[in-house]
């Protein structure tokens, strides 16, 4: 797998067009809101025309495209080199197919868990969530991937250390995202345990 074809480079390339369209191309709207406001996730909140919008009004893609908003280009940054870092180790290992379920299942993890305990007008942005789920994972499998495990451990404690001590972070989307990528990646073991791949391109 060449990594300038890999899902994670591909899915950098496009978390970062998301920014730069929400950011840079102020009249580009959808439903009457601005891109970043109908990504982002959210439970409820109210809108300047008196009504709402959110997750708990329906739209549930918020659950996943919250990983596509990001609040500053060092927030975007800090993300993405994790993701990149991360993101590749795993998905040689699991493959593409296996790859993406984790991704999916760390994202709906996080969201899921914010929703849960933050208050429903709350806004999150960022793909922290689903990155925490990549740390999860190398809870599970990261000594067969090659990867020293006090370094793992060491990088998870880190992170957390920053998620509680910076304010204005979501720690519920970092602990729910860390939560689904340690049990998708034990029910994969558990029924297919992964080998690594070989490098392929596509």
């Amino acid at each position: 797998m060449k990594l300038k074809n890999s899902i994670t480079t591909v899915l950098i390339f496009i978390i970062v067009g998301f920014y730069i369209v929400a950011n840079y191309v102020p009249n580009f709207t959808w439903g009457g809101l601005d891109l970043q406001s109908q990504l982002l996730l959210v439970g409820k909140a109210p809108v300047s025309d008196g009504s709402y919008v959110g997750v708990f009004t329906g739209q549930w893609w918020r659950v996943l495209t919250v990983t596509l908003t990001h609040a500053s280009w060092i927030h975007l940054g800090s993300n993405m080199l994790a993701f990149f870092q991360l993101g590749n180790i795993v998905e040689r290992y699991y493959g593409r197919a296996r790859y993406i379920v984790i991704l999916l299942v760390s994202a709906l993890a996080s969201s899921l868990l914010a929703l849960v305990l933050l208050p429903e007008y709350q806004t999150c942005v960022g793909a922290s969530g689903m990155i925490f789920g990549l740390f999860g994972v190398m809870l599970v499998a990261g000594k067969r991937m090659g990867v020293d495990y006090r370094q793992v451990l060491g990088l998870i404690v880190l992170n957390l250390l920053i998620t509680f001590a910076v304010p204005n972070i979501a720690w519920q989307a970092h602990i729910g995202g860390l939560i689904g990528g340690y049990l998708a990646a034990q029910l994969i073991n558990l029924f297919n345990n992964p080998r690594p791949q070989r490098s392929t391109s596509w």
